[in-house]
């Protein structure tokens, strides 16, 4: 996936200015795929200069008002291109997972603090998901216009879920290796 096909879809869902969009970008499709602000303001001049997106004409006065950005044509047919696009599954690339294997050569000095710390992060990413999925996708909607999207959110919540269980039981075992006082050192 790439930045320009998040915003692509984003703006697709509703017309937004810069500043609109950085904002959902940190409450939906930021949880998935992050940009910083800058990234997007500099993506949205990119499409704007390619054809794909243009601003909006403003109702008044043009002076500081926020320009509001639509998809173009070419913008929507690009977007499907690329939704239609076969693509592999792209490997893992997790700093945690590689200390775990560098820990176990080194030791394991420090470890369980940062599984502790990460196990905090995965919990309160997966309450976040919950409380969305509750508020957002109600089982008397479940069959309604957003199921992709609530796909998406099912999925956050099964790595989330996973992340959570699996750190737990790393922090077990990680616990159960380690020396007790009655163990000779």
């Amino acid at each position: 996936m790439s930045l320009p096909h998040a915003i692509l879809t984003a703006l697709l869902e509703k017309p937004s200015s810069g500043l609109e969009l950085t904002r959902r970008f940190d409450k939906s499709i930021g949880f998935f795929w992050p940009a910083t602000h800058q990234q997007i303001y500099r993506e949205l001049g990119r499409l704007e200069a390619s054809g794909q997106i243009r601003a909006l004409q403003p109702d008044g006065p043009v002076r500081g008002q926020k320009k509001e950005y639509e998809v173009l044509p070419d913008g929507r047919a690009e977007l499907a291109r690329w939704t239609a696009e076969g693509a592999g599954p792209r490997a893992v690339r997790e700093p945690l997972l590689l200390r775990l294997r560098a820990a176990a050569v080194v030791g394991t000095d420090g470890l369980a603090a940062e599984l502790e710390r990460h196990l905090v992060i995965h919990r309160a990413q997966l309450a976040d998901y919950l409380e969305i999925e509750r508020r957002d996708f109600p089982a008397e909607r479940a069959d309604g216009e957003n199921r992709l999207q609530h796909a998406v959110l099912r999925a956050g919540i099964g790595l989330e879920t996973f992340w959570v269980e699996w750190l737990a039981e790393t922090v077990e075992t990680l616990a159960s290796d380690e020396p007790r006082s009655s163990d000779p050192v």
